[in-house]
Parts: C-alpha cells; sequence; structure tokens
C-alpha cells in the first residue's frame, strides 16, 4: 500500500510494552551490562568537567560574574527537560536517545532531523573538549617537566583571530587526535569495561574538583563580584544581555543528560535506572558547577578569564603561590576529562547505531561484532572524524555549535511528551511522570530553550542551517526510500 508524502514524513514507530528488560541480550544484539551508580556516572562524565575546566574562559568574559546565573538558567532549564527525559525514556527503553522519542511520537522526518542535531551535538563536543584537554596536558608538562608541547604541535590551522577566521599553514593540535585515539581504543573493547574506566575518572574527577573548591575559596575575594553584571557593552553583551549569552555557551555542558538516554539498549532494567541515572546525574553536576564557578570567581577577577589557558590550574597557582596545587590538578584534569571524550563519542556512535537499525543511514553503521558485541565501524568512523576536526579547527567555533545542538534536541524531547501521552491515552503504563500535567512543564522548557538560543551568534545560525540542509537533502534522497517502516507499509 502507497503512503502520501505526508503519511511518509509522519510515520511513527511502534513502542513495544511487551518486552522485559533484564539483564543479558537486548532486542538489538546489545549486552546489557550497565548497572544504576555506572549510568549515573556516564552522565555526570559527559558533564562534569566540560563546563567547568574549558567554558569559563569562553563564558565568563560574556557575563562576568553573573556567569552564576548563566549556569543557574542552564540548569533550571537542563532541570525542566531532565524530567521530560525521565519520562520518555521510562515508556520508550531504547537506544538513540532523543532520536528514538521523538521517531515514537512525531515522526520520521523529524526524528531524523532530531538524529543530525544529535551528532552534531556529540562530534563537537568530543572534538572540542579534546581541544581543551590538550591545554591541561600542556599544564602539566610544563609544572611537572619544564617542557611543553611546541606551537606547531598543538594549535589547529583554523584559528579564531583578531580579525575574524585565521590559516595557520602547517599547524596541527596532535594532543586531542591522541586522546580520540585512545578512547576509541577503549569503546572497541566493549560497553561494561568502558563504562567501568569511566566511573573510575568520573570519581577522580570529583575528588580534584573538591580540591579546586577548598582551595580556591581559601583565597575568596568578595570584591572580585562587583560589578555583578558585565558592564562592558563594546561586544554587547552588557546586563542580562551577558548573562543569556553565557548561558548559550554552557549549555552544551549538559549534554550528559542526552547521553544517559542513549545507552537505553545497554542498561540493566532501564524503565527504572534511566530516569533515576537522569535525575541523580542532573543534582550532581548542578551542585559542582554553581561551587566551582563561585570559588574560581571568588579566587580571580573576571576580566583575567579570558584567553586564559588551563584556567583552574593558574587560578589554584596564583592562590598559593606554588606549583604543586596546579600540577595536581592538571594531571586530574588529564585524566578526568578523558571521561568527558569517551562518554561523547560512546554517545554518538549509539544515535548512529539506532538511525542504521531503523535503515535511515547505510547498514555498515550497526554491524557488531560477535565477540565484544560493539559497533566496530561505527566507532571507527566517528573516531576519524571527531579527530579530523580537533586537530584542525579552533575550539572557538564549536561551543556555540553544541549548544544550539543541544537546545534544539532538549525542545524535541520536551514536545514528545504531551504527543506521546495523547497516543498512549487509558492504555499509559503507570510508571514516572511529568508532574502538572503534560504541559505546564513541557511548554516551559522550550520556552526556557527559545530564550537561551535567542543570543547565540549569528554565525552558528548560519552553520545550523546550512546542516539542516543538507540533513533534508539526505533524507529525501536517501532515508525515505530505505526506511524500515517504509518497506514494512509497502508489504
Amino acid at each position: 500500500m502507497s503512503q502520501t508524502l505526508v503519511q511518509k514524513l509522519c510515520r511513527t514507530k511502534p513502542i513495544d510494552t511487551t518486552v522485559e528488560y533484564g539483564e543479558g541480550l537486548s532486542s538489538s544484539g546489545l549486552s546489557r551490562s550497565i548497572g544504576l551508580f555506572s549510568l549515573t556516572m556516564i552522565g555526570v562524565g559527559a558533564t562534569v568537567g566540560t563546563g567547568i575546566f574549558f567554558t569559563m574562559v569562553e563564558a565568563v568574559p560574556k557575563a562576568g560574574p553573573s556567569v552564576i546565573l548563566s549556569f543557574l538558567i542552564a540548569a533550571i532549564t537542563a532541570g525542566l527537560t531532565a524530567l521530560c527525559y525521565a519520562e520518555l525514556s521510562f515508556r520508550i527503553p531504547a537506544s538513540g536517545s532523543s532520536y528514538s522519542f521523538a521517531y515514537a511520537t512525531v515522526g520520521e522526518f523529524l526524528a531524523f532531523i532530531m538524529a543530525a542535531c544529535l551528532l552534531l551535538e556529540y562530534g563537537l563536543a568530543g572534538s572540542a573538549v579534546s581541544i581543551g584537554w590538550s591545554s591541561y596536558l600542556n599544564n602539566f608538562l610544563e609544572n611537572a617537566f619544564g617542557w611543553h608541547i611546541p606551537e606547531m604541535l598543538r594549535t589547529p590551522m583554523i584559528v579564531s583571530g583578531p580579525h575574524g577566521m585565521e590559516f595557520h599553514a602547517g599547524h596541527i593540535n596532535l594532543p586531542p587526535i591522541f586522546l580520540i585515539c585512545m578512547c576509541g581504543f577503549l569503546l572497541l573493547r566493549g560497553a561494561k569495561e568502558s563504562a567501568l574506566m569511566n566511573a573510575i575518572m568520573v570519581i577522580i574527577k570529583l575528588a580534584i574538583l573538591v580540591f579546586f573548591i577548598v582551595i580556591a575559596f581559601s583565597g575568596f575575594n568578595a570584591d572580585n563580584f562587583v560589578p555583578f553584571f558585565n558592564t562592558d557593552n563594546s561586544k554587547g553583551f552588557a546586563g542580562m544581555t551577558g548573562v543569556t549569552a553565557a548561558a548559550g555557551t554552557v549549555f552544551f555542558s549538559f549534554i550528559g543528560l542526552d547521553t544517559v538516554a542513549t545507552a537505553g539498549d545497554e542498561v540493566k532494567n532501564p524503565k527504572r535506572n534511566v530516569p533515576r541515572g537522569i535525575l541523580y546525574g542532573l543534582l550532581i553536576v548542578t551542585v559542582f558547577y554553581l561551587l566551582v564557578a563561585m570559588a574560581a570567581l571568588g579566587a580571580q577577577q573576571a576580566k583575567l578569564f579570558e584567553g586564559q589557558e588551563a584556567g583552574l590550574s593558574v587560578i589554584l597557582q596564583n592562590v598559593t603561590g606554588k606549583t604543586w596545587p596546579a600540577l595536581v590538578l592538571s594531571a586530574g584534569a588529564v585524566i578526568s576529562v578523558f571521561s568527558v571524550t569517551l562518554v561523547t563519542i560512546y554517545g554518538q556512535t549509539r544515535i548512529l547505531f539506532a538511525v542504521s537499525r531503523d535503515g535511515l543511514i547505510p547498514k555498515s553503521f550497526q554491524k557488531i561484532h560477535p565477540r565484544t558485541l560493539v559497533p566496530v565501524s561505527n566507532t571507527i568512523i566517528v573516531c576519524l572524524v571527531v579527530a579530523v576536526v580537533a586537530g584542525s579547527v579552533d575550539a572557538t567555533y564549536l561551543w556555540d555549535m553544541v549548544s544550539i545542538g543541544t537546545l534544539t534536541a532538549f525542545m524535541v524531547v520536551s514536545i514528545a511528551v504531551p504527543v506521546l501521552r495523547h497516543k498512549q491515552g487509558a492504555n499509559r503504563i503507570e510508571g514516572f511522570s511529568v508532574p502538572f500535567g503534560p504541559y505546564v512543564i513541557p511548554g516551559t522548557s522550550v520556552f526556557a530553550c527559545l530564550y537561551i538560543m535567542r543570543d547565540l551568534p549569528h554565525t552558528t545560525f548560519v552553520v545550523f542551517s546550512i546542516w539542516m540542509a543538507v540533513t533534508v537533502a539526505i533524507y529525501f534522497l536517501y532515508s525515505m526510500r530505505h526506511s524500515h517502516l517504509g518497506r514494512n507499509a509497502k508489504r
């Protein structure tokens, strides 16, 4: 039976509520080996560290000390969306996160658009974080051995200069490429091993940040918070404009919420553990972000953050007058930020796996190794692309692109809640539900995302529009004709 164009765009994937989600293999062939603690650590590993170790250098020059409000706005918005994620992950416990949620609610076309947003989000996040890791590695080498990586081998070819984009021929950022290769090697060994290693690195990271908070608060100066809002309007960031602009920059740090949901096919009892993992992860992330931001701003004037490499290490060195605290923090960052890159690459491979399983992209992305139960070709391709971007592009171009992808994903997830409630009606199974009905919190979440998105740079919207145009072209030229749902409808 042939379908009209509208029917093809809006066809939805049925939700199987009869499947038992125990241990062993999932229906997709992936191994259910991740428990609640490891799942929560996946969420924390993808967030804590990203926003604190790196983005304060980008966000504080925009908002000044009021960047604390930026983190708070981002956290509240993420919290609203986390409730939506928790309900959807309970009712649609599958790999693919926002993509799977969209496919089951708002239709195939928007689900494919969502997958493209997630690929942009995860791929560029992995590249951006690995670039930031490079600066802490260099700081550690300088403090420990008095040696630093030559500039030509730790700076990219495409950089953001005072007069716009600059090309530095012969330059390559090697440390991020090395980091991504290590992440790829670990991911190819299996999800359980990767989750265990991630949990260890997250614990190290939290301990290092507690270490920073304690020492930085010893040099706390309340005068650093005056004036609280940015008063320099030379770049258009004075007052609340700077706060919302910085909120857009740091918002990608909450990508961990989405990463937890991407693991739905590899989690033990996902109907219980995925919602809990999302909410527990958000709580831990928010507490650490606010404490570290307050300690850093109390110990260093806001004007000193701009262009600062390995910022937290420098703050400790200035507060104590000694190099060993900076050495400890740099070493901790080098070890623990590995987990952020690991989890973002993992999330991207699982998105591609889910999309390929539905026939919307080639089958090579869903082929699983019989021994490790890992999508090998998928993982290698993702690592190659992420490494090329990380080695050749300045991180300045990446942060806001990650944020716009994350915000778009969060909005679709919020919209999916009332759609799913309407579809299931009286047949909806009992379990976690967003409080105050299907419209109040999801609607507030959408408006909060739009509020943050409005102050992202114009260039970000231009690049995002180009990415969306390419996505739409791929869908109509390939995905619509190869969709498994479409083929089943013809039978």
